[in-house]
Parts: structure tokens; sequence; C-alpha cells
């Protein structure tokens, strides 16, 4: 049985199946079913409409070219990375503008720059992106990995850096691995997942394994199996070595669940017997503790630990190796009631100061760098900062050189400036920038603030703003964004499309919602699971916000998400279509009944709770968008981008949201469109500079268009 549009729908035509399953006594509809097979042609042809139909519509919008050249200006302001050293070495990243893709590079002792990996040399059309690199620790050599298409499909290799040729690789199936280098260059730990040929079909994605890999020999055949065999197949794990070699350091967790396992092995033993080709790892943390963990042998000989372990907030312990289980934890630098610990870094330093631990805590999302003596762990410094931003970067020099010991690296950025790299050293009071973004821009004369308002249940949440005004002076388009989802903050960061927005006379926030990390473990679970609705609640507490505080109306208010952010604005426009006028959702979750079915969505059941589950699957029908959608309601106008090569949210999601809003709102097409963007050799992540500025034009227009924005003003 089917349902047609309306004889006057400009939309796509897509057969509406009257199929409804009972699913634990919940009868659940399902009516575009059919679009999850992309390969059926009813999907191919409506896919090949809807792209027509959206093309046309895009591209007819105003201001595209003054949104593009904006866009285009703030995004050659490029980037550049913290130096990663290694035996005199610095190694690390740098975008020029005009370039698609930042380049790797490598600084020598004597200041000579040459470039080791440019990802459009290896590939012109743009497609290749580099994933993650890992230098020896003499410097010598370069593992990297890359990926094409956007299929994060990590293909890792080995350089030689003196000469540039490839020593090692490609070795497949390493999505997501870490590179930890033994001494000597010979040898690293990775993790590789098991050949596809031995699973289910179904767990393809899934059974990793850290391997023993020796250069020059046969990973399929040589390698040697270090853990992981039998474990739960969605382990991820990472791996890191001591320095001197002596220690490795397993972590592990089921899917993306925050609860970590953590595993130590002796490699090679002060003294004693030689070691065993397989060593033999001994657990610290057990996943079913609930905690989270990181550990890492520092160069001082301590297993340090960095955990949530009775400290929402973390805190850091440390440790002797050989007895490392949490009864025999040292608390060094303590949780703090109003910032979370994330990082640690040691300083070396030199005979004045001796080493340092660099301590990156966030307070309310924003970064703050504290000095502390490793021995008893009491602060005795903070490093001053250029203000309210975030880390991308903090660094010092290896034990094999003495070059600036007590200098540490702090890569930077703020909501104004692109990525950059700040100098520190130990007890000078400043620190100073020592390389810019290669084409940083002089920024419009913008206000950034960060302000505080209750949600539905009291809860205090705070969310940054970026006006062109100090006080609202009247209300002006609007686009408010957030994430609220898997630990994940979301911190002070250059963003063109924000700068774009308000350049042209916007408001532009973004709500620290409760599910991330920005206020610790605690504020995580307070928007997971049964408790998701919060994360809702708050994101539209940020809007009724913006609204009483004069900077907006809902007919000039939009909102934006990608990914989890894509949930999130789904819930928004149908559970408050009052409040919102304009929608941009990206590689959205929005079948909540089956995103279990869909690539790696089984590895989030932990964040949202299973559809299996009687009881998780009523609240997840609660807010599932597409459950949600209901015929006659004044929906805002949706602009979905989706990306047939995403391997971690399936399109099919946005394909069925569409269809069914679509249906909703077929009377009245033009007035709030519905609209479908499809890139087919890009995936959910990394993509090129021109990739990233067409999308965004896109989405400016689209967001532009609806709220009344005009793009033409200088």
């Amino acid at each position: 049985m089917t349902d047609a549009p309306p004889a006057d729908a400009t939309y796509p035509p897509a057969e509406r199946l009257d199929l409804v399953e009972d699913l634990h006594g919940h009868p659940v509809a399902d009516p575009y079913r059919w679009l999850e097979d992309p390969s059926d042609p009813r999907t191919t042809a409506w896919s090949a409409a809807q792209d027509e139909l959206t093309r046309a519509r895009l591209d007819a919008l105003p201001g595209r070219e003054s949104a593009a050249a904006r866009l285009e200006e703030l995004v050659s302001a490029g980037s550049v990375s913290v130096p990663v050293w290694r035996a005199g070495r610095a190694f690390f990243v740098r975008r020029e503008p005009g370039q698609e893709h930042a380049v790797l590079r490598v600084r020598e002792p004597d200041g000579d720059e040459r470039v080791l990996l440019d990802p459009t040399a290896l590939d012109p059309s743009g497609l290749t992106t580099l994933d993650t690199w890992a230098p020896s620790l003499e410097g010598r050599l370069l593992a990297y990995q890359v990926s094409v298409g956007g299929d994060e499909e990590s293909r890792l290799h080995v350089l030689d850096v003196d000469t540039g040729e490839l020593v090692e690789g490609p070795i497949d199936r390493c999505r997501y691995s870490d590179i930890a280098w033994l001494p000597g260059g010979e040898e690293f730990f990775y993790v590789r997942r098991l050949d596809p040929g031995l699973l289910p079909p179904d767990e393809t994605q899934f059974h990793r394994r850290v391997w023993r890999h020796r250069l020059g020999t046969d990973p399929d055949t040589e390698d040697v199996m270090v853990h992981g065999e039998g474990l739960h197949h969605t382990y991820y794990y990472g791996v890191r070595v001591s320095r001197d070699g002596r220690w490795l350091v397993v972590s592990g967790s089921k899917g993306t669940a925050r609860r970590d396992s953590v595993w130590i092995a002796e490699l090679t033993p002060a003294e004693g017997p030689a070691p065993a080709p397989v060593p033999a790892l001994r657990q610290v943390v057990s996943d079913d503790r609930d905690t989270r963990c990181q550990a890492w042998v520092e160069r001082d000989g301590r297993l340090y630990l960095l955990t949530t372990l009775d400290a929402p907030r973390w805190r850091l312990c440390v440790a002797d190796p050989a007895a490392p289980e949490p009864e025999h934890w040292t608390e060094l630098v303590g949780e703090e009631a109003d910032s979370v610990l994330d990082a640690v870094r040691w300083v070396p330093g030199d005979e004045g100061t001796g080493p340092r631990l660099a301590v990156l805590r966030t307070r309310h999302a924003v970064a703050e760098v504290h000095l502390h003596d490793p021995a008893s762990g009491e602060h005795v410094e903070t490093v001053p900062l250029p203000g309210t931003g975030s880390l991308t970067g903090l660094t010092t020099v290896d034990d094999a050189t003495g070059h600036s010991a007590d200098t540490l690296w702090l890569g930077w950025t703020d909501f104004l400036t692109p990525p950059c790299v700040h100098r520190y050293r130990l007890g000078s009071g400043t620190a100073e920038l020592v390389e810019a973004a290669p084409g940083a821009v002089a920024p419009p004369p913008l206000r950034t603030r960060q302000v505080e308002y209750a949600s539905a249940d009291g809860t205090v949440v705070r969310m940054f703003l970026i006006t062109p005004t100090e006080l609202p002076d009247r209300p002006r388009p609007a686009m408010l964004t957030g994430y609220g989802g898997f630990s994940l903050s979301q911190e002070p960061g250059y963003r063109p499309t924000a700068l774009a927005w308000v350049a042209a006379g916007g408001v532009w926030a973004l709500a620290s919602l409760r599910g991330g990390g920005e206020e610790g473990e605690e504020w995580h679970q307070a928007g997971m699971r049964e408790r998701k609705q919060n994360v809702f609640d708050d994101f539209h507490a940020a809007a009724e916000h913006l609204v009483a505080s004069g900077w907006t109306t809902p007919e000039r208010l939009s909102v934006v998400g990608g990914s989890n952010g894509g949930l999130l604005v789904g819930a928004a426009l149908t559970q408050r279509p009052d409040l919102y006028r304009a929608v941009v959702c990206s590689a959205p979750l929005l079948d909540m009944a089956r995103y279990e079915k869909f690539l790696i969505g089984r590895i989030w059941h932990e964040e949202y709770g299973s559809a299996d589950d009687p009881e998780a699957l009523a609240w997840l029908l609660e807010y599932s968008p597409y459950h949600n959608v209901r015929p006659g309601v004044k929906y805002p106008s949706v602009l979905f981008t989706v990306f047939d090569s995403d391997s971690r949210v399936d399109p099919a999601h946005a394909r069925k949201m569409c269809a069914a809003l679509q249906h909703a709102t077929a009377a009245h097409p033009d007035e709030q469109p519905v609209l479908l963007r499809r890139e087919t050799d890009v995936g959910h992540s990394t993509r090129s500079v021109s990739r990233t500025v067409a999308l965004a034009v896109d989405q400016l227009v689209f967001l532009a268009d609806a709220t009344g924005m005009e793009l033409e003003r200088p």
C-alpha cells in the first residue's frame, strides 16, 4: 500500500510504504525503509532527482559570490601545528594559502626546512588525506597513514626521513591505529583489524588486534599478535611505549563506551631472563570499574595515570609500573571543582629549574596551562595564554637532545585566530608567538564572550557568542550550533563559517551542552542514554536565551549540527519547529530505532542505548527525529548534507528523514524547502579546502536566504 504525494508537489516522488513493525510492544512505522539500500533502483533515481533539485535551488540563491569570496579569504589563513621533536628534528604540518591540504614538514637542527609528505602531490585530485603520522625516536623514520575518498581506511607506510624514500607499506586495515616505536627504529607496535575474509560480513569493521611489527617483514605472516584475542570484537586499542623501550602500555574500550581497560607489560626487564616474543600483559584497570583512564610510563620511570576514578573531572596519579593496580596509586595532581584536567606533558627543564609537568586544564571549555613539580605535584606557575581559546597541541623536546629543554610549545587557536604556535620558557612569565598561520588576515571587528543561561531543569549551561556589536541593537540573523555527546568538548577555535556569518551582520553561538565533556564525566553522563533529552532541552534553552536577550527572533534563528550534532538539530526541528527558522543537518543520525544496523552504529549503544532493550527503545522513540515527523506541522527550512563515502554515519538516515519531511510539507515546498545535498567521494571527516569551501557556501546561502541575511553587504 502506498500513499501518493499531493498533486502540486515539486519534490521527487518517494514511495511511502505501509510498513509498521511491532518492537517490544511499540508500533514503529518505517515508510521509507527502501531508502536504506543505495543500490535499489528507486533509491538511485530518487537520489539523482534530489541532486538536481538541490543544485538548482542552491545555485539560484543570492550572495553566493560574496560568501565564497569571504570564506576563501578566511580559509586561506592556513594553519601550523606545534613541532614534534625527535633528536633535534622538528616535525610539523603547515597549510599555506592556496594549498588543499596541510603538508608535513621537517626542520633540521640547523634550521633548514623541507617537505616530507604533501597529500596533494600524492594525489592531485585532493581525495587523499593524511590521517596521522609518528616519527621514530631517533627521527630517522616516519610512519604515516593515508586514506582516500573519505573512507578513513588508513593505509600505513614508513618513509626514510633523510631520503624521502618509502621503506615499508602499505599495510592496510589500520584505521584508528596508534604507532608506538621501539628504540632503534626497527620495530613498532600498532593496531590492525583482522583479515575480513576470516570474519562474519557484518563484523569486518571490528576485530582489532595489537601487533608487533619488524620493518622488512610481511605483516600478514610475520607480525606478532600481542593483544586482543578473545576480547569483545568492538574493542578499540591504543598503544604507548616508554622512551627507554622497557614498558608497553595498552589501553582499550568497547566501541565508544567511556569505560577503559588498561594493561602493562615489561618488554626488557632490567634483570632476569630475556622477554618472551609475546609480552605478558598485566591488567591495571578493567572496564567493569566504569572509569576512564589514560596511562603511560614517563621519563622518571613511574607509571602516570590520568583518570576519572573517584574524580569525574579527572586527576593525575602515579605508581610503580611493577605494582600498577589502583590500590597502589598515589595522587599527584588532584581534581578541581570547576575545571577538567585534560592532558599532561613532561618538560625536561634545565639545571636551574629541573623537570616540570605541564598540565592542561579547561575551565568551562577554555584552556589553561599550569606547571607542577613532578616529584611533589606542587603547583609552580601558570603559563600565560593569549586569551579565551584552546590548545591544538602541547609539546616539549625529547630526551635525545638538549635543545630548549626548558621550553614548552603551545598550539593555539581562538574564535578569531587560526592555528598558530607560541613558545613558553620556564619561569619567563611570557609566552611568545613564534609562528602565525601563514596567511592570517585581520579579522573583522567582532566581539566574543561566554554567557550563562538556565536549562529547563534549572541547570546552568554556558554558551560562546560571536557578535558584531557589544550589546543587542536589533534582532539579527543568528546561527546556533552544538554537539552534546560522547564526552566531546566544543572549545573556542577558528571557524571561517562563523566569522563570515557575523561579518555579514549575524550572530553566531556555540552552546556547551550536556553530553559533552566541557564539565567532566558527570556532565557527559547527564546527557546520554535515558538522559539524552537534557541535551535537547539545553539547546532549546540556548535558542530561547538568544531570543530573550534581543539578539534574534525565531523567524531569524537557524541551527547547524553534524553527526551526533545532526541528531541534535534533527530533534530540535521536530520538537520545537516554532523556535527555528532554518536547519543545516549534516551527516546525521535520525532513525534511532535502527541506527545500530548501519555501518559502525552498534558501537554507540553505550551512548544512546540499544533498541534491542525494551526500556531503551522507549526513550529512543521518544526523541527519534524520523519517527516524530508529523504531517501538517510547519517545519523549518532544512538542508541535509550527506557524504556517500561516510564510513561512520550511513546517509540512509538523511535520505529517510528528507523523504518524511518532504511528504509532510509537500503542500508548500517553496515556503520552507527541504533539500538533500549529496557528495559521492568524500566521507565523514577530513576533506580538501575547496570541498570545504563549496559545502560552507551552500550552507551559508541556504541559511541566509531563510533568515533574511544579506550576504552581499560589505
